[in-house]
């Protein structure tokens, strides 16, 4: 009986959040590969933007702190990677989605345009797109 309540909750929150449109996107996630956390809330009014919290390796073969050397712009270059905001200007476009936001990819210094998509409660999907061609990722809740 107990395994049936537990199945029946689990449908419910599921069905709750795909047919409501009351999904959260905020939160700590985890990137693909646990390289890193993603901590995602309001900002700018109505808008989402993710900020690393948390890298795996953190520091470099030197043992300090990792920088952000890809970026573009020079000025930044010697910024620390945590605590950069990765995901920035989210607004919601429907039911459990976000759109005309952009993604930074500290990896090769380049922004791209972004939306993120609830799969359920735990799993979001993460695009980074150029013109047609879009990337997408699986991050997991953490909490």
């Amino acid at each position: 009986m107990k395994k049936n309540l537990g199945l029946f909750a689990s449908c419910i929150m599921f069905f709750g959040l795909t047919q409501t449109g009351h999904a959260d996107v905020s939160g700590i996630w985890l990137t693909v590969d646990g390289k890193s956390q993603v901590e995602i809330a309001n900002c700018d009014g109505d808008k989402f933007c993710g900020k690393i919290i948390w890298l795996k390796e953190p520091n470099d073969k030197n043992g300090s702190p990792k920088k952000d050397t890809n970026n573009r712009d020079d000025n930044k270059k010697d910024r620390p990677i945590l605590g950069i905001n990765l995901l920035q200007g989210l607004e919601k476009s429907g039911d459990n989605e976000w759109d005309d936001g952009s993604i930074y990819n500290p990896e090769d210094g380049e922004t791209y345009s972004s939306e993120v998509k609830m799969i359920n409660a735990d799993t979001l999907e993460v695009k980074g797109c150029v013109l047609f061609i879009c990337k997408e990722q699986i991050w997991d809740r953490v909490k």
